[in-house]
């Protein structure tokens, strides 16, 4: 299998030149130093996933029930396949060699080595992790690491959580770890993991231990180290071993690592077992010799000292701890896993980690240096943290997962026609950026090239391999698709690979002040455009430039589960595959006007996605280029004005599905600026939109102001007209609609009152107004699109916001919020859209976050309200966090939205769209700009 993970470090170094040593930060330069491959600063690092157990990779079952055939009971007990998990953990970067931690309260019925949720059938909302944890600081290359992780001194309430949850219905909240009151009094440990790399290959690790309860209490801390367990799969590969060398000691041998020392400071216990599959509790082979994987549980929780190995050797080794914390007191633990040996090993640790958290508050300081707000800069800090912390190990080989491995028994025959295997070419083993490596513990399509955005605030190298990776052939299907997740790989997401790739090249080239990394940018758009043909060829089954993804990510915002196939003889063209389609066109255009002011060859290809841009802007207005004589119906609906899909039952006649949800305003992110400056570039350009506009003049008139010059001579591409535009914006911006205190629903609240029912078959077929959990099992029921609020859509909205400003300036303006008789420029409007996201994380005017919605606990307790939770989505009306509560993924956006403001360069490639998100400028009027006058705008 190739080296991909260590190649891909390497790549795309770009044509500009980092910035100075003399001027630089210390990561800075570890950071520079990875990238020019002369230190291995990612070799180690925050890569542990939260979970295993559940997931697809681990399932051998024989009809894809991941859950159930491999339970969190078994985790214990089980070694894994594919990866491994751990509390607070940090690994190599091929997931070879294991650092994490455990924890025991003399309580507890199991050894807390791994977070604890509910499965998908246990939570009333689908998988739910149940713990209280937060990722508070990270440096990118994982230099310095901390985690805050709450651990109550009572037993811990598993059955409880389990019960209650799998007792309540959709209509009632989930019941959290929280709501067990094990918190009300105080009687729990915080536990701080701190991780700083005095080297490459020098790690050290401080567990700190404060006791927050009125009393005295006792804890088992257990830092443990372990190998993956790789030898009882494949017979190649040699089993590596660990032994105690000296007391406080391990040395830990690899055939491919080479040696590890570690040292554990202090009165420990040292314990070693084996990291294998306790063959004598799951299956009754009680004969069976060895020293298994849970014997570190069998032995600090039932006193079973046979269970561990008393030759002090194995493949798993733990030191034991046994704390007495004082009331209100701390301990502290040290550990550092090294490859070459020290003596003494602690003589500078303090230093080190000292020294390591000075320069991740330099590194910081250089990137906040302009936001003055504390609260908002923890708040920027921990967003961008969490997308270190959620970077993970994820090795997959599909073809070896479905015919199964040597050493084990022969999977279920079924497997083969079963998930996946129509993907039998992914093989991959890399570090992946995944939405929470707890509840969504796998790479998502389209939630990765949102994490890559908010990634290029701090390291753009990183970004920029996560997206060259998806289209890599190890991982792009033969056809051209981009995988979306493992666990339908099929499945389709929204195409924003190409937006991502042209933000993080804007993003890198802003702030290292050179041209850009024309490298990356021709890389991904090479491979793009193999997946625009597979949309194209797959999506557009009949040719006539509308599309039907499916669900397209946005789960059950529509009446119909578009998840599943439709009710028979049924089918829809999709306003907002249309509009993501139109959006991928001009994202593509965007990239090769770019590639072309260097490279004249990619002119013809601009022309190429401009043009396929009007003829879907054509067929979205005609659905299927039919005149509406011969049985055509636009998307646009001239009586609500909005924009609706449209369906089709056999061969009755169209009808629009008229609902008033985040479909209707995708199609607003179909939205470019031309530079004159550029346009005088690129004559072969130029000349084809002039030839456009005398010869075409029908699918010239459909786009918006491109022929007229708007500030500074620009001009406009964008899917709605400005009439269309502002109606639209209208209802968006109307607070008994769309307009929430935080942000944009992603279905109008005038649904509460006026329901869509549809009866379809003989069957019913519903759409309300949820603002909060799903209240539907309708694709798992665990995600709702059907009245929160969720940051990526919200993200694209103000940036489309911002590029409309770009071209119409002060000049144009729109009344925010609809009805209240205030009028806003459409920069104006971004910057409030900006502010009511923002303000879910920060603290309002009575110390309070709207996103930890009515916990006091968390709003007034200063050792729980000072960090917050980057949910996956919030509730539409009062901002509270909801879905997977520990996610950074997409919601640190909230970090790009918390950038100050600045006023970036111009010229041909530095248009608008390179701009930071919160760094926008307000351009002066051009002398040629259409004079749009201030009108109020009703619904």
């Amino acid at each position: 299998m190739p080296n991909h993970k260590q190649s891909n470090h390497q790549q795309h170094s770009g044509d500009g030149a980092a910035a100075s040593p003399i001027h630089t930060t210390a990561e800075q330069r570890r950071l520079d130093e990875a990238k020019r491959g002369q230190q291995p600063w990612r070799q180690w690092g925050a890569y542990v996933s939260e979970r295993q157990w559940g997931c697809v990779r681990e399932d051998y079952s024989p009809y894809g029930t991941a859950w159930d055939y491999f339970p969190h009971d078994e985790a214990r007990s089980r070694a894994y396949r594919w990866g491994d998990d751990g509390l607070a953990g940090v690994c190599d970067d091929h997931g070879q060699l294991y650092l994490s931690l455990a924890l025991w309260n003399e309580q507890d019925p199991i050894l807390k080595e791994r977070l604890f949720g509910l499965n998908n059938s246990e939570g009333n909302h689908g998988e739910d992790v149940k713990e209280c944890y937060w990722y508070l600081d990270a440096l990118p290359t994982h230099s310095y690491l901390k985690m805050l992780y709450k651990y109550p001194q009572r037993a811990y309430p598993y059955d409880r959580l389990v019960q209650e949850n799998r007792n309540r219905d959709k209509k009632q909240p989930e019941f959290e770890l929280i709501d067990t009151g094990i918190f009300d009094d105080n009687r729990y440990f915080d536990v701080f993991v701190e991780y700083a790399k005095a080297n490459p290959h020098d790690v050290l690790m401080q567990i700190t231990v404060i006791n927050r309860g009125p009393d005295e209490a006792r804890l088992h801390v257990l830092p443990q180290l372990w190998f993956r367990n790789i030898w009882s799969w494949r017979p190649e590969f040699n089993k590596p071993s660990m032994s105690r060398v000296e007391p406080g000691t391990v040395a830990a041998d690899h055939y491919s690592l080479g040696r590890y020392h570690w040292y554990v400071d202090g009165d420990a216990e040292l314990l070693f077992c084996d990291n294998d599959t306790n063959v004598r509790r799951l299956f009754g082979m009680h004969d069976a010799p060895g020293y298994f994987k849970d014997a570190f549980h069998e032995y600090v929780i039932h006193n079973k000292h046979e269970a561990v190995n008393s030759a002090l050797t194995g493949t798993k080794a733990g030191a034991h701890f046994t704390l007495t914390v004082p009331a209100g007191g701390s301990q502290t633990i040290r550990t550092r896993l090294v490859q070459r040996p020290l003596s003494p090993a602690f003589a500078d640790f303090d230093t080190m980690l000292v020294r390591l958290r000075s320069e991740a508050d330099e590194f910081y300081g250089r990137l906040q240096h302009n936001l003055e707000d504390p609260d908002a800069r923890a708040v920027q800090r921990q967003a961008l943290a969490g997308l270190v912390w959620s970077q993970q190990f994820y090795h997959y080989d599909v073809a070896r997962w479905l015919r199964g491995d040597e050493l084990q028994p022969t999977p279920p025959a079924e497997r083969r026609h079963g998930r996946n295997a129509s993907w039998m070419h992914l093989k991959c083993r890399e570090i992946m950026s995944v939405p929470d490596k707890w509840e969504f513990n796998w790479f998502a399509a389209w939630d990765l090239a949102f994490h890559c955005v908010g990634l290029a605030l701090i390291d753009a190298e990183y970004a920029k391999e996560q997206l060259v990776l998806l289209g890599r052939e190890w991982f792009m299907h033969p056809n051209g698709q981009l995988p979306a997740y493992e666990w339908a790989f099929g499945d389709v997401n929204p195409p924003v690979h190409a937006w991502a790739a042209w933000r993080v090249y804007q993003i890198d080239r802003a702030r290292h002040g050179h041209h850009g990394d024309l490298k990356f940018l021709e890389r991904v758009f090479h491979k793009l455009l193999l997946n625009f043909t597979w949309w194209v060829n797959r999506k557009d089954a009949q040719n006539r430039n509308v599309f039907d993804g499916g669900f397209l990510g946005l789960d059950n915002i529509a009446v119909f589960d578009r998840s599943a196939p439709l009710p028979t003889g049924m089918q829809i063209s999709e306003a907002d595959s249309t509009g993501w389609m139109a959006m991928y066109c001009l994202n593509l255009m965007r990239m090769a006007l770019e590639l072309a002011l260097h490279d004249s060859a990619y002119e013809s290809i601009a022309s190429k996605f401009f043009e396929h841009f009007l003829s879907i802007v054509e067929a979205m207005n005609h659905v299927g280029c039919r005149a509406a004589e011969d049985g055509g119906i636009g998307m646009w609906d001239d009586e609500d004005e909005w924009y609706c899909s449209v369906a089709q039952v056999d061969s009755s006649p169209p009808i629009r599905m008229k609902s008033f949800s985040m479909i209707g305003l995708i199609p607003l992110f179909a939205v470019e600026t031309l530079e004159p400056q550029e346009m005088a570039r690129l004559p072969e350009f130029t000349s084809r939109l002039l030839w456009l506009r005398e010869h075409r003049k029908d699918l010239a008139d459909l786009v918006a102001e491109w022929k007229l010059p708007g500030v500074g001579e620009r001009r406009l591409l964008a899917m709605m007209r400005g009439h269309r535009m502002k109606r639209v914006l209208a209802r968006m911006l109307h607070e008994t609609e769309f307009l929430s205190d935080y942000g944009v629903r992603s279905l109008s609240k005038w649904h509460q009152d006026h329901p869509i029912v549809i009866q379809f078959a003989g069957q019913p077929y519903r759409l309300d107004y949820e603002p909060g959990e799903s209240e539907g099992g309708l694709f798992g029921g665990n995600s709702n699109w059907r009245g929160p609020i969720w940051f990526p859509v919200n993200y694209l909205l103000i940036e489309s916001l911002q590029k409309f400003h770009h071209y119409y300036g002060d000049d144009f303006k729109i009344e925010c919020p609809t009805g209240s008789g205030k009028y806003l420029t459409l920069l104006e409007v971004a910057n409030e859209l900006s502010r009511r996201l923002t303000k879910i994380f920060l603290r309002d005017e009575n110390g309070r976050r709207p996103v930890f919605g009515q916990y006091d606990k968390f709003q007034t307790d200063p050792n729980f309200n000072g960090n917050p939770w980057f949910h996956e989505y919030f509730h539409g009306d009062n901002g509270r966090g909801l879905g997977a509560n520990h996610q950074t993924g997409w919601t640190a956006l909230v970090a790009k939205l918390l950038q100050p403001k600045r006023t970036p360069r111009h010229g041909p490639s530095a248009t608008h769209n390179g701009n930071n998100h919160g760094v926008t400028e307000t351009p002066s009027s051009g002398p040629n700009v259409e004079k749009v006058k201030t009108e109020k705008v009703k619904v």
